[in-house]
């Protein structure tokens, strides 16, 4: 397969972030428990990590726990059941503000999106007045908010009052979009792309919205997140499992044959398979730490502003330190 523009720049900045990554002797494979759910899309990067054994070659034994649910995952992390899970900066922010030592390794930058039908007569954030939504993830959640600030500010229009909102679990409002029960529909990004090979356009995306807002670049939504006491005690499990997902996700940007064999996990195949396999790949992080967090936190101030204490917490900033300090100097 040629490798894409977009794909050598990606390729060349995860090994570039590797390469910043201290080299130390070869010891026996250090233990790393990460908690992640089920039938999550990070699931589809540990599958591949593990088949190829890029965890052994990393010097790691990657232990996978399967949860039910997110709340699960954040108390095992929290109650040292596992040593990692993956969630977002807004979650580590509010945390790290309350005295918790949690920090993140950026996962992946792939948001949800608005989401109308082709043939929609909707075609800018304006023509969404007296609309019906459908949102997952809730009245806080950060796609939602970015999402509203952005029509409230070049649109003077508050989406929250001009509008039936719907919130729902993501897959019962795929659903409900595909039998016209919505005008619109936010959700995550995977759902997104199911929806994008089903007759569905993208009216505007969650990194859309940042970007006009402030953001320089793409922010990782989602990111590795463990103790800062852990990694200081066990710097290889840490680094390694850095190394680990960098070597994954190489894979995973420049092989189609890979997400062919991914595909009953993924639980697509044709078209949905590959706006699946294209997304993945769109969000894979490609700028270094220094640019990322320095996004987040213009962000942080957009979401703190419309969200309020139950998102953000008391803090007026991202906590400092939210971002992994080992890698703060890999840009």
């Amino acid at each position: 397969m040629t490798m894409s523009r977009r794909d050598v720049i990606r390729l060349a900045a995860a090994t570039a972030l590797t390469a910043t990554l201290p080299i130390r002797p070869a010891l026996a494979a250090a233990k790393v428990r990460i908690g992640v759910l089920k039938f999550g899309t990070v699931s589809w990067e540990l599958d591949t990590l593990k088949h190829h054994g890029f965890d052994a070659a990393s010097g790691i034994d990657l232990e996978i726990v399967y949860f039910a649910g997110e709340d699960a995952t954040n108390i095992a992390l929290q109650a040292g059941e596992v040593d990692m899970i993956v969630s977002d900066w807004l979650w580590v922010s509010r945390l790290r503000s309350e005295g918790e030592d949690l920090t993140l390794v950026p996962y992946s930058t792939a948001v949800g999106a608005i989401m109308v039908r082709h043939e929609s007569p909707i075609r800018t954030i304006a023509d969404l007045q007296e609309k019906k939504i459908g949102v997952a993830g809730g009245p806080i959640d950060k796609s939602w908010l970015l999402i509203q600030a952005l029509a409230r500010r070049d649109h003077g229009l508050d989406l929250r009052t001009s509008n039936e909102i719907v919130f729902g679990a993501p897959p019962l409002l795929q659903e409900k979009a595909m039998q016209d029960e919505l005008d619109a529909v936010l959700n995550f990004w995977h759902f997104c792309a199911r929806l994008e090979a089903n007759g569905f356009r993208r009216l505007i995306g969650a990194e859309d919205a940042a970007k006009t807002l402030g953001a320089s670049g793409p922010v990782s939504a989602l990111g590795y997140v463990f103790h800062d006491k852990w990694a200081d005690e066990n710097p290889d499990a840490a680094t390694g499992l850095v190394k680990a997902s960098a070597q994954a996700k190489n894979l995973l940007a420049t092989s189609d044959e890979e997400w062919l064999r991914l595909a009953p996990l993924v639980r697509a195949e044709g078209k949905e398979l590959e706006k699946l396999r294209d997304r993945y790949r769109q969000g894979i992080p490609a700028r270094s730490i220094a640019e990322e967090e320095a996004d987040a936190g213009k962000l942080f101030r957009v979401l703190a502003e419309i969200g309020g204490e139950k998102l953000v917490g008391s803090a007026p900033d991202m906590a400092p330190g939210t971002f992994w300090r080992e890698l703060a100097n890999d840009g």
